[in-house]
């Protein structure tokens, strides 16, 4: 590798650290609240849920996938959570919308894998109209309510830490152990390097591809949860285009669009940057309508970096193997 080339992919790699950096020093001289640990306490919680369901992105992506229903998901659970679950207990009403987040992941795998000729942007793009036309139709488009209960759990703090941090730490260790630790995991890896030599070496690539899209649907689920219990309401714009920012944490902290590569610590990373820098507006109360411009930009910088990394990255791949 050329040391242009080295340097430029180093720089790709770690282009969200140094915007990052930017931000927080940008904010802070804007605001003298930005750097404080309760306002950065107040960020992670509010990227909870999102950070979450990033993570089941990650999954899907690494296999050079997309879910483009995550936020149609996260809305269908709340919403049965709210109108069906609302009388149970939190501890039985919890589990049973996870089951639903992954029933509805594993409706999205089925297709994906029967449907071989057909892109997962096609089919996720399809459930996400059908899922929120069902939401709407469930809430008659009006704004639900949760019980209290479930309203006090997203006020609680253990050991110091808001619930909603623990929920995403939670999920976020699994994954990585998943990821990191299990043959699944570097199945997934395969898959998304190359389905058919991964198949070639064993590898149920059906199954594996059904599995992602089923932890993606999960998280969904766990995300809407976390969303839920710190709003206590849902209207009908609940979990709208929440599917873009997913991507983008994920994409940011260095994840694949084309898949085989990246990680959930990265995702955790991207998801925390794009709440910082909403949370940085906010403090500087930047004109509302900045707002999508501003999470335009950073997808748009996120696929640039993507694509540019991959292009690097695969042109070192293409390169003559030397005989001696």
């Amino acid at each position: 590798m050329t040391g242009g080339r080295r340097v430029a992919l180093m720089a790709l790699k770690n282009a969200p650290a140094i915007a990052f950096a930017v931000v927080l020093v940008v904010f802070a001289l804007l605001s003298d609240r930005f750097l404080t640990v309760a306002n950065f306490t107040n960020i992670v919680t509010q990227a909870s849920h999102v950070a979450i369901m990033a993570i089941g992105m990650t999954f899907v992506l690494l296999t050079a996938g997309i879910d483009l229903s995550v936020g149609a998901v996260m809305y269908v659970c709340v919403a049965v959570l709210a109108l069906l679950f609302g009388d149970l207990p939190v501890l039985v009403a919890f589990p049973l919308v996870a089951l639903l987040g992954l029933a509805l992941g594993a409706v999205n795998g089925f297709f994906v894998v029967q449907l071989r000729g057909l892109h997962p942007f096609i089919i996720t793009l399809a459930t996400l109209f059908i899922l929120r036309g069902i939401a709407l139709w469930m809430t008659d488009t009006r704004m639900v309510f949760v019980a209290e209960p479930i309203m006090s759990l997203g006020r609680t703090s253990y050991l110091g830490v808001p619930w909603a941090i623990w929920m995403f730490a939670g999920v976020f260790l699994s994954a990585w152990i998943v990821l990191r630790q299990t043959p699944f995991g570097r199945q997934i890896y395969a898959v998304g390097q190359d389905p058919a030599a991964a198949a070639k070496a064993g590898i149920d690539v059906p199954r594996v591809l059904f599995a992602v899209y089923c932890i993606c649907g999960l998280c969904a689920a766990l995300g809407g949860l976390v969303s839920i219990a710190q709003v206590a309401a849902a209207s009908s714009t609940f979990g709208f285009q929440k599917e873009f920012p997913v991507i983008a944490a994920a994409v940011l902290g260095g994840t694949s669009l084309f898949g085989g590569r990246g990680g959930v610590v990265g995702t955790i990373f991207g998801a925390i940057l794009i709440q910082t820098v909403e949370n940085g507006l906010v403090m500087t109360n930047a004109n509302p309508y900045l707002y999508p411009l501003v999470t335009s930009a950073i997808i748009f910088f996120a696929v640039l970096v993507d694509s540019q990394r991959s292009r690097i990255l695969d042109a070192m791949n293409r390169r003559k193997i030397r005989v001696e």
